[in-house]
């Protein structure tokens, strides 16, 4: 590792990040300068969502594509650059195929080097492939040993066979194995017959493949074990725990070395890590897990979102709410989340004799909200948006930073509106999606319509012209989208928004999803020109979603850097020595009354105090000695543009407040 980057010390990276996945148009693509982890400071954005009507997705896997350049400085504007891209295992069925046979050679060199451990499952995934052993836990050391036996295998090229037996004959040879897990394996698997793939005539295993033809069409240079971490069999706590190997698997050693770049780069931007040395939010064993912690710094970006989210959305003629964190528990046996989703919602509170549930969701809220007075069709379109507060059981083992948490706050709003109006409130929805991800620089997305899958409800009628007018706006807005056929809510079609990371992570962002369910269970309607009682339409949708993982998303995409509209502090006045203090704090009172966040730090040497300053990417510093105080002025240093000049503070808060008003930087 220490020798990747030396070389990344001294040969330019470029990050290239398209999406892998094919759309109706052109790949995004996305350039990084890299020369050094510590050199990237560029400011990317990017954010999360929790899913609208489901529950929290898990932290997906990379999608990114590194492309190095190999060339000497002084031929930079000469040269061609030699590219070189990471496949997927979607895009190259080569690269599948090894990492899925990666996967049964280190299986086998475990096993060479600790005979009583048992093998369970081993497949390929994201970035290379894992196995599970019930086994002694494992420590580095081991994972050294095992490379090195899958080395000696991968050079004996011996080859993988593929084998079909009777199932009969399949358990046979697993009993003289000894092989428990595989025996409960194979009474999960319901196709006949049964295939078995070999490493040459030592060692075997139940597999549908696919595989190379040999070890020998493995790169092994092109191969790293990466880690170990503890599994639960069938991802059951009350089953034993397993020994889970992972490791990653390329095509070439170029392709590797690009990867772990890319590794190394998102270890950097890690949300939990920056999160404490930037002190802005902290989860606290002793209130319990999943349950954050905004500090002030955090809290002050927060609000900023917040505040720019509610004022697009006042704008575009929603109403806020606030709601409850709590209710009766025969809400949510009317909105069905008790028969659905009641693993996943915390137990319910005895008050009074009758039972209470902390909320899953807002849905139901809104409705009620709705349901207050009885509605004309004049009334029509009826918008309304909160930020609501949810509660969601997670076990302990899948929390994850502001990724997973337990407790979280949703953007989300509902829509409720007639039939006719459905096509041109989603256009209205991707238009306010468009204006406030812009806030945040995205420009780029991947977008799926999903349709009717076969279990649903409502009438056919309806899902064709709902599907219509989601298409239709989708057309009319000029966004490229993939059609997911089936892949629906039971409820309604729906949109769904991906967002690329600073490192090519895609994140489900923006969702729009037409619902004929609840409003069919909670039996609300309004009077039409008829003066006849019908049921409205209802639109679900967010934009930022959670914001808890949106904040955790931003601080990896900025790396901490956030940009100085959305820093939570903004300038940092810094004396020369402590006879400047009382002019310093002068200027952070004149910095304040006029909306910017400034403070004053001192008691330290100069160069420290800068130094600090940096370590905790406050974007801009105004610098004070004997000359500043004489003149009423301030020498102005950007963590970005360097050194900026001296000038009065007035000209100095003009220029903040100008690239506040811009979201641009200084």
């Amino acid at each position: 590792m220490d020798s990747v980057l030396r070389m990344a010390a001294t040969v330019p990276v470029l990050l290239l990040l398209p999406g892998d996945r094919t759309l109706a148009g052109p790949s995004p693509t996305l350039f990084l300068p890299f020369h050094s982890p510590e050199d990237l400071r560029s400011p990317f954005w990017c954010s999360g969502v929790e899913a609208l009507c489901g529950f929290i997705p898990s932290v997906p896997a990379p999608e990114a594509v590194a492309e190095v350049q190999k060339r000497a400085p002084e031929e930079e504007s000469e040269k061609e650059e030699e590219k070189i891209v990471l496949p997927t295992n979607e895009s190259s069925e080569k690269l599948l195929r090894i990492r899925h046979s990666c996967a049964h050679v280190m299986a086998m060199a475990v096993q060479k080097l600790f005979p009583d451990s048992k093998v369970t499952i081993g497949p390929w995934i994201d970035n290379g492939f894992y196995y599970d052993f019930d086994m002694e836990p494992l420590t580095d050391r081991d994972l050294k040993r095992i490379k090195k036996e899958m080395d000696r295998i991968i050079n004996r090229n011996l080859p993988l066979i593929r084998e079909e037996v009777a199932r009969d004959e399949a358990q046979k040879r697993i009993l003289a194995l000894n092989e428990p897990y595989k025996l409960e394996i194979l009474e999960s698997i319901k196709e006949e017959p049964i295939t078995i793939y070999h490493i040459g005539n030592e060692w075997w295993d139940l597999c549908a493949g696919p595989h190379v033809d040999s070890t020998g069409h493995i790169n092994k240079k092109a191969v790293e074990l990466e880690s170990v971490a503890g599994a639960y069999w069938r991802g059951d706590e009350n089953r034993p725990m397993l020994q889970r190997i992972y490791g990653t698997a390329w095509e070439t050693e170029e392709q590797l070395k690009a990867y772990i770049h890319f590794k190394e780069e998102a270890k950097r931007r890690d949300h939990r890590r920056l999160g404490q040395d930037l002190d802005l939010f902290s989860i606290q064993d002793d209130a319990g897990g999943g349950l954050v912690f905004w500090h002030p710094k955090g809290a002050m970006v927060r609000h900023l979102i917040e505040d720019s989210w509610k004022k697009v959305h006042l704008q575009h003629g929603y109403d806020l709410l606030y709601t409850p964190h709590v209710a009766k528990a025969d809400l949510w046996k009317i909105s069905g989340h008790l028969d659905f989703y009641k693993e996943n919602m915390y137990d319910q509170m005895d008050v009074e004799d009758e039972f209470y549930q902390l909320r899953p969701m807002n849905c139901p809220y809104h409705i009620l909200v709705y349901k207050r007075k009885l509605h004309s069709y004049r009334d029509f379109p009826i918008r309304v948006a909160e930020l609501g507060t949810v509660y969601r059981y997670e076990l302990s083992g899948s929390l994850h930073g502001l990724f997973r948490v337990r407790g979280f706050t949703q953007d989300d709003a509902h829509i409720f509106c007639l039939e006719n109006q459905i096509k041109d409130e989603i256009r209205g929805v991707l238009d306010l999606t468009e204006e406030i991800l812009l806030q945040f620089g995205f420009r780029k997305y991947e977008v799926n319509l999903s349709t009717r899958p076969e279990k649903s409800v409502g009438s056919d009628d309806i899902w064709e012209k709902a599907t219509a007018a989601l298409r239709d706006a989708l057309d009319d807005k000029g966004w490229d989208y993939q059609i997911d056929e089936g892949g629906g809510a039971f409820y309604g079609p729906k949109i769904d928004l991906k967002i690329e990371d600073a490192l090519g992570r895609k994140w489900q962002c923006s969702t729009v999803q037409v619902d004929f369910n609840l409003p069919q269970r909670f039996d609300i309607s309004y009077v039409d020109s008829n003066s006849e009682k019908k049921r409205p339409i209802m639109i679900h949708r967010a934009v930022l979603g959670s914001l808890e993982r949106f904040f955790g998303v931003l601080i990896e995409h900025y790396a901490g850097d956030f940009p100085l509209w959305i820093s939570p502090i903004q300038a940092r006045v810094l004396p020369v020595t402590d006879t400047e203090v009382q002019y310093c704090s002068e200027v952070v009172s004149r910095l304040k009354s006029n909306g910017i966040r400034a403070e004053l730090c001192y008691g330290e040497r100069l160069p420290k105090l800068i130094r600090n300053a940096e370590k905790q990417k406050v974007p801009l510093m105004a610098v004070v000695g004997p000359k500043e105080v004489e003149n009423k002025t301030v020498t102005l240093r950007s963590r970005f543009g360097g050194e900026l000049g001296t000038m009065p503070s007035k000209s100095f808060i003009r220029k903040i407040q100008s690239a506040i008003e811009n979201r641009t930087r200084l």
